[in-house]
């Protein structure tokens, strides 16, 4: 039961990290920025589009019209998002055949078969936390070491952090808390893995429970 949690517990976990790095993928709040002559405006910077934000005539966004005058944050930036989503959905679709609630590779072999498949999901979910981490950890930093860069003048605007940046934070930890549960599944499933039993007379091996981690044993 306990491993039964576990399972759906990271499921659960994974889905709502796939969600948050979709939205982190798409969202225009990557960085936001306004100046001091002119509050009742802002403009926020995000990696498919850039938009300005008034008070009296709301939010207008423009997509960016070319790839190859994109800076180098930004093109890197989507490239890691999208790899985590695309690793991020993959790592929900590998797991679920291995739940223990879908009634699939049954007995022993069948376990092990689970097993693996559990550990291939958790391994793609760390992908899909480390791919997203990578972008919205570099674009902070840019962003501290340009907002503290004694160099520029005062009244010179500094971008400052955006909602996306939080929420990609939250996805890639959430995508590494799922693995490690998926991985602890296994642990908590490995004491009541089936083992073969031998009896004399029989020419049949024949998988029973049990609490212990051996594999074989001959009576």
């Amino acid at each position: 039961k306990d491993s039964c949690a576990l399972e759906l517990l990271g499921l659960l976990v994974g889905m709502v990290a796939w969600f948050c790095s979709l939205a982190t993928t798409l969202m225009p709040q990557w960085l936001s920025t306004s100046t001091e002559l002119l509050v009742i405006e802002s403009y926020e910077l995000g990696l498919w589009e850039t938009c300005v934000v008034q008070e009296v005539a709301g939010t207008e966004c423009r997509a960016y019209e070319t790839l190859l005058g994109l800076p180098f944050n930004i093109l890197l930036s989507r490239a890691f998002m999208c790899v985590s989503d695309a690793t991020g959905l993959l790592g929900l679709l590998v797991v679920i055949p291995g739940l223990k609630q879908v009634k699939c590779c049954a007995g022993h072999q069948g376990w092990r078969v689970k097993r693996g498949v559990k550990i291939t999901a958790g391994v793609i979910c760390i992908v899909a936390g480390v791919t997203g981490l990578i972008p919205v950890s570099y674009i902070a930093h840019e962003t501290v070491v340009r907002f503290f860069d004694e160099t520029l003048p005062h009244i010179v605007p500094r971008w400052e952090f955006g909602d996306a940046l939080f929420i990609g934070w939250a996805a890639g930890f959430l995508h590494i808390v799922a693995a490690f549960l998926y991985f602890a599944s296994c642990l908590r499933s490995a004491g009541h893995e089936p083992r073969l039993v031998y009896h004399h007379g029989q020419d049949e091996l024949e998988p029973v429970k049990s609490s212990s981690s051996k594999l074989t044993e001959y009576v």
